[in-house]
């Protein structure tokens, strides 16, 4: 305060960063207390250009209709599919909140953000092929996966996959759980939509600022200092609630917010890498999103996938992701990050994981000795004819996982996303990476929850006009999902996912 350059303003919310999360936030916010000041700080001179840049993140609607993480098999052969479940609810809970928004002029383009593409699970293998029959067999009567279809013919893999097809040696068996109703995701053009409409609405937001310092008052509000890394001049901002939506940046100053609720967190950094076709004529070959399994011993977040993108409106298509790994939090983040993050509260965190995570450790080492013949020869389980001058290697955005305090282990590594908020909700942040963007509605559901107690049910009405669901789990409620799948369906323009499978490709 003693800065001659600082300046205290007031506000009743603080937003740090502007990806997908904290413009989630904020277009809640400005829809159920209209009255609330809005201001939101973002270090780059650009929206959702960290962890929400579409080619910084995978975009792939993350619903469990492809990703073959989310059913792990049972020890007696059969799918264990309760993750699967819960990730799609979380992921109809989005759909709904953006129909919703689109209805409303909240958002304007469905198409620049959303767009219909069958999702896939790819397998070769016998014990494989088993194991996603059994998949299927476990999904397909479920009323969120009722859609599913499960191919083994090579004809057919053929006539839906031509770009995967060709060159493959079909005596090795392959499978197919299919879906036609899959998303890709542009959330780099929501979050700017989402801001958009933010500001719009009366929000201020501030490129090119980082908030350095978080220091609690003895009236439960925030000193929010902020630095202007354009000119450097700093100020001070005195606000009732902080969320800190800073991606990788998140676990930094949740710590140096002091609360107790944050202790014992870490944060292991993993940088990825993509391979994105540079082919147009590979590309209108390929229209889906085909996730295999991840190799023995390798994390989940090392799953590879076959991806069509749409951004801009133009389809792209990538495959990886091939693991890096650099000790910063955030793509354009600093060296110092990860030996800044440890403290004494979550030291021995730290270091259990670095025991309990061996397999990791060789997973991230293999990767870096990856040439680019290798990496082609991995492309090459996906895309038999792969040849390097069609492809281009891209760094895609870091992803910090969560370390967290665990009894008699030190610290175990999370795969998920994590809210940390004070016992007074006076301030809240989220930690972690998938699936992350797509449950952005539900993860900053939970936050208001838990922050406004007193006045979340007063919210709910006007909350449950936007997600008609609210507090119903869809997989109880066949009509009620109908209602909204057709609906979201209708307003976002997915209906053409009702189209032939390979009318693109074809």
């Amino acid at each position: 305060m003693s800065d001659k350059n600082a300046v205290e303003t007031k506000t009743d919310v603080v937003l740090v960063g502007a990806g997908i999360m904290s413009a989630t936030l904020g277009a809640i916010l400005r829809q159920v207390q209209p009255d609330w000041s809005i201001t939101m700080f973002e270090r780059l001179d650009a929206a959702a250009a960290e962890s929400s840049d579409p080619w910084n993140n995978a975009g792939t609607g993350h619903s469990a209709l492809c990703e073959l993480n989310y059913t792990p098999a049972n020890s007696d052969g059969t799918v264990d599919i309760a993750k699967a479940i819960n990730v799609n609810e979380q992921f109809q809970v989005s759909r709904q909140f953006w129909a919703h928004g689109v209805e409303t002029g909240v958002l304007t383009q469905p198409k620049e953000f959303i767009n219909p593409i069958p999702h896939v699970s790819f397998v070769h293998g016998a014990d494989n092929v088993k194991y996603l029959r059994a998949r299927y067999d476990a999904l397909a009567g479920h009323p969120l996966f009722a859609g599913m279809e499960y191919i083994d013919d090579a004809d057919e893999f053929a006539r839906r996959l031509p770009l995967m097809s060709k060159g493959r040696d079909f005596s090795d068996p392959i499978a197919l759980n299919w879906t036609q109703d899959g998303t890709d995701v542009d959330f780099g053009a929501l979050s700017k939509q989402l801001l958009g409409y933010v500001g719009a609405s009366g929000g201020t937001i501030h490129f090119g600022h980082e908030v350095t310092d978080l220091s609690k008052q003895s009236d439960g509000s925030w000193i929010v200092k902020v630095s202007n890394r354009r000119t450097g001049t700093k100020k001070t901002v005195r606000a009732k609630f902080v969320f800190v939506g800073a991606g990788g940046g998140a676990l930094h100053l949740l710590q140096k917010s002091g609360i107790s609720e944050a202790k014992g967190f870490g944060g292991f950094p993993v940088s990825g890498a993509f391979l994105r076709c540079t082919n147009p004529d590979l590309i209108h070959q390929h229209n889906a999103k085909v996730y295999g399994k991840a190799a023995v011993g390798a994390p989940p977040m090392s799953v590879p996938h076959l991806d069509t993108r749409v951004i801009g409106n133009k389809p792209g298509l990538m495959f990886g992701p091939y693991a890096g790994w650099s000790p910063k939090f955030l793509k354009e983040g600093r060296v110092t990050d990860l030996p800044g993050s440890v403290k004494p509260n979550n030291l021995l965190s730290m270091l259990g994981v670095g025991v309990s995570e061996l397999g990791l450790v060789k997973y991230l080492v293999s990767e870096l000795a990856k040439t680019e013949a290798g990496r082609i020869d991995t492309l090459g389980e996906f895309v038999p004819k792969a040849v390097a001058k069609d492809w281009e290697l891209i760094t895609a955005g870091q992803r910090v996982q969560v370390i967290r305090r665990a009894k008699g282990k030190g610290g175990v590594l999370e795969f998920g996303t994590a809210v940390v908020n004070a016992g007074d909700g006076s301030i809240a942040g989220l930690l972690g990476a998938s699936p992350g963007a797509s449950t952005a509605v539900p993860a900053m559901l939970d936050v208001l929850e838990r922050c406004f107690p007193g006045q979340f049910e007063a919210w709910k009405p006007k909350l449950q006009e936007m997600i008609p669901s609210l507090g119903v789990k869809l997989s109880d409620d066949n009509d009620l999902f109908r209602q909204v799948w057709d609906w979201s369906s209708k307003v976002l323009q997915l209906d053409a996912a009702d189209v032939d499978p390979v009318a693109v490709s074809a």
